[in-house]
C-alpha cells in the first residue's frame, strides 16, 4: 500500500488518477516553491520530488519565455523506464505524475485536466482568506 500524506481529499484525487490511468505509479502535489502538500507514493521521497518539480517547472517557464512562448502547460521528461509529468495547478501548486514504461499517455492527457480542476477546487477551499 502506498504511503500517503494529508490532507485526505487531495490524496483521494491522486489515488483516483492512479487507478484510472494505467502506468501511473506515484503522484505528488507541491507548492511552486517546492514544499510538499500531499503525495500518493511508495518508492520515491515525496519531499525530494516536490523540490525537484518546482525547480523543473521554473526552468520550463524560463525556457518557454526565452523561446517566445506563452503560458507553460506542463513539463514532461522520459527516461528508460520512467515518465515524469509536471502540471501546474493554478499559479501556486504543481501536480507531478510518475509513471512507468507502460504509462498510458493518451489516458493521462484525458484525465489530467479534470484532476487538476478537482485539486484546484480543494486547494482554493483550503487557502487562507
Amino acid at each position: 500500500m502506498p504511503t500517503v500524506h494529508q490532507p485526505e481529499p487531495l490524496v483521494e484525487v491522486l489515488t483516483a488518477l492512479r487507478e484510472q490511468v494505467m502506468g501511473v505509479n506515484e503522484t505528488v502535489i507541491s507548492t511552486v516553491d517546492g514544499l510538499l502538500v500531499a503525495a500518493d507514493t511508495d518508492a520515491v521521497q515525496p519531499e525530494s520530488i516536490a523540490a525537484l518539480s518546482a525547480a523543473t517547472h521554473s526552468l520550463g517557464q524560463r525556457m518557454v519565455h526565452e523561446a517566445g512562448g506563452a503560458v507553460l502547460r506542463d513539463v514532461a521528461t522520459r527516461s528508460a523506464g520512467r515518465h515524469v509529468v509536471i502540471q501546474a495547478i493554478g499559479e501556486r501548486a504543481l501536480l507531478t505524475v510518475l509513471g512507468d514504461d507502460g504509462l498510458d499517455l493518451a489516458g493521462l492527457q484525458r484525465e489530467i485536466h479534470s484532476t487538476v480542476e478537482q485539486l484546484a477546487k480543494i486547494l482554493e477551499a483550503d487557502a487562507p482568506a
